[in-house]
């Protein structure tokens, strides 16, 4: 059973990420969004060494927000290059996409 409070849309969008890697040096790349909720997303592509509990800078399109890293994949693992994000509470939902109509599809599809 899942544990999520909320759905996850599958999607494929490419993002800018910066902040400051798990060696405390500044880094910025490009990386893709594998599924969206309103709260959070799961990344994908992420080159950069980072680490739990830090702050992340994402940008889609002219949208803005910053994220706090919940995972990420380990090194050799199926999930290398992943990235869990979780939503900073004052920060607003980037992604230009109707969450609530593609649950409903994804649930029925």
């Amino acid at each position: 059973m899942d544990r999520r409070a909320e759905p996850r849309i599958p999607v494929e969008l490419p993002i800018r990420i910066w902040g400051v890697d798990s060696l405390s040096r500044p880094f910025s790349e490009v990386a893709r969004v594998k599924n969206v909720s309103e709260d959070g997303a799961i990344l994908e592509g992420v080159q950069s060494k980072l680490k739990a509990g830090e702050i992340l800078d994402v940008q889609y399109g002219p949208y803005r927000a910053q994220f706090q890293i919940v995972w990420f994949g380990k090194m050799g693992s199926d999930q290398q290059g992943e990235v869990g994000l979780k939503r900073l509470p004052l920060e607003q939902c980037i992604w230009d996409i109707d969450l609530a109509a593609s649950s409903m599809v994804a649930g029925n599809g």
